[in-house]
């Protein structure tokens, strides 16, 4: 069957595509199979680094942290103590301290973790530098523990006399969850006092009458 005009030039065409795919690779081969083995190595190491190095770090840390995080959910039940605190944060008797924590197990859940109960331990020992130091780097998606932090952040703060840093983590402690009544109200009330306090009368009665308004059932409404 002859060939239509139409069919020779779809022909031609597609002979030069290849002869310029070919022409390409000649001069690209290299580059494109050395960026291919680099994505596939790439990939390939996030895996290992995943499976063989993170999931190992998070089960041992996991291990170490324990104990440290008992003594501190029993000091956040019954009060902090100097000696309790010093065991945290530094170990002893067969506990790792949560510093140590931080410094083996970087980038972990326990770390994370760590600098959340070191940040409230320095607080409560009045080293409001340290406390600011550790609980900015720490970070949750469990909204009622991030506005602990942010409100611990505020508490340092004040005692430091940064007014506007403490104000702000304040009222960053109260618009975390809109929906956690308890919580929320709680700070914003905080928030308002400390604003009155510092002399910021138009935040301290916005901030009021945002309880006020979003929050009428509570107490402090």
């Amino acid at each position: 069957m002859a060939e239509t005009k139409e069919t020779v030039e779809t022909t031609v065409e597609t002979n030069e595509v290849v002869a310029k795919a070919k022409d390409f690779w000649g001069k690209f081969s290299n580059p494109i199979i050395y960026a291919g083995s680099a994505v596939i190595l790439l990939v390939g190491g996030w895996l290992a680094y995943k499976n063989f190095v993170v999931a190992p770090k998070q089960a041992k840390s996991a291990d170490a942290i324990f104990p440290a995080e008992q003594i501190f959910d029993k000091m956040a039940q019954a009060g902090f103590n100097k000696d309790s605190i010093n065991l945290v944060l530094n170990g002893g008797n067969g506990i790792t301290g949560v510093l140590k924590i931080i410094s083996n197990f970087g980038g972990s859940d326990a770390a994370n973790r760590a600098e959340f109960i070191a940040g409230a331990c320095y607080l409560h020992s009045q080293d409001f530098n340290n406390a600011i130091k550790h609980l900015k780097e720490f970070s949750t998606s469990a909204t009622q523990v991030q506005a602990s932090a942010y409100s611990m952040l505020g508490d340092a703060s004040a005692e430091l006399k940064k007014n506007d840093d403490a104000l702000s983590y304040y009222t960053k402690a109260a618009s975390l969850n809109a929906k956690d009544e308890s919580l929320s109200a709680e700070f914003l009330f905080k928030a308002g006092l400390f604003a009155e306090s510092i002399g910021k009368s138009k935040e301290a009665i916005e901030l009021f009458q945002k309880l006020k308004a979003e929050y009428p059932k509570n107490s402090h409404a």
